[in-house]
């Protein structure tokens, strides 16, 4: 029996991805990336990359997922997309650098992603503080959630590309929205992943130093967070408010209350809210 009409059309207007070419130009001549499996449906790429993780799988093992119908956010939000309309995608690592260094991966991982966004589509694109890619209105295009398993960690991607206006929540984007046009994601991927492991490398040779590996400088020069006046809402729904003042050598926001200086890691934090000046 024939597709629906509606099912061809959407082929066209979202195609599926190209597992084996894509597999086969990302490995080529990597010295990261092992494998890249397209699965038509999944219920999270961070979850199942969890457990093949437990299970030994090798760095380097990369996961896309056409349709993610259990995604996660951070602190178990909800991350939702319409089948083959953005990327969602995970990556496993087994970082050898002091844990505490660990939470620069979900940054470097957004630098790395805004740089692919701006080479294939054109997108200005910032990073706010600690997991979202950001359009230049603010509105979000993609978040971050790197997880700990073990001596792993699985960091996942979802990025809104032909994500339609309807099908987004009123503080979200896509990047053919504000492109104007469709984004071929194929190439966007390639281009984050090869984006990822030039960074990934660097940092891990250098024991997860943001400093000497630059990351620190291309981190405050894409975040839209550090400079500006902020909420910040706790776990247990208390909030405080104060002037981002930097990212320190762990990863953690530095914020200036008035009464003192904090350091938050991703983990202690809720909400980061961004507000006028003098509000």
């Amino acid at each position: 029996m024939p597709d629906a009409p509606s099912a061809r059309w959407s082929e066209l207007d979202r195609p599926p991805l190209d597992a084996a070419a894509l597999q086969a130009a990302l490995v080529r001549d990597s010295r990261l990336w092992r494998s890249l499996e397209v699965a038509p449906e999944v219920g999270s790429t961070n979850a199942d990359l969890a457990a093949r993780a437990a299970d030994d799988a090798p760095e380097g093992t990369v996961l896309v997922a056409e349709h993610q119908v259990s995604g996660r956010g951070r602190l178990d939000r909800t991350w939702t997309s319409p089948p083959r309309a953005g990327l969602t995608v995970s990556v496993l690592l087994r970082p050898d650098v002091p844990a505490a260094r660990r939470g620069w991966l979900p940054l470097l991982t957004g630098i790395a992603l805004g740089e692919a966004v701006g080479e294939v589509s054109g997108v200005r694109s910032s990073l706010k503080w600690p997991n979202d890619l950001l359009a230049a209105d603010g509105t979000k295009l993609a978040g971050i959630l790197a997880e700990v398993t073990g001596a792993a960690v699985v960091v996942g991607t979802g990025l809104n590309v032909n994500t339609r206006r309807e099908e987004l929540p009123p503080t979200g984007t896509s990047l053919a929205l504000v492109a104007g046009s469709s984004v071929d994601r194929g190439p966007l991927l390639l281009a984050f992943l090869r984006a990822l492991e030039r960074r990934y490398l660097a940092w891990t040779a250098a024991l997860g130093d943001p400093a000497s590996t630059g990351l620190a400088a291309d981190y405050l020069a894409w975040c839209s967070t550090v400079g500006a006046e902020v909420t910040v809402t706790m776990p247990d729904g208390s909030e405080l408010a104060g002037t981002a003042t930097a990212v320190d050598w762990d990863g953690r926001l530095v914020l200036d209350t008035g009464g003192g200086t904090v350091e938050l890691a991703s983990g202690d934090v809720r909400h980061v809210r961004t507000r006028p000046r003098g509000a």
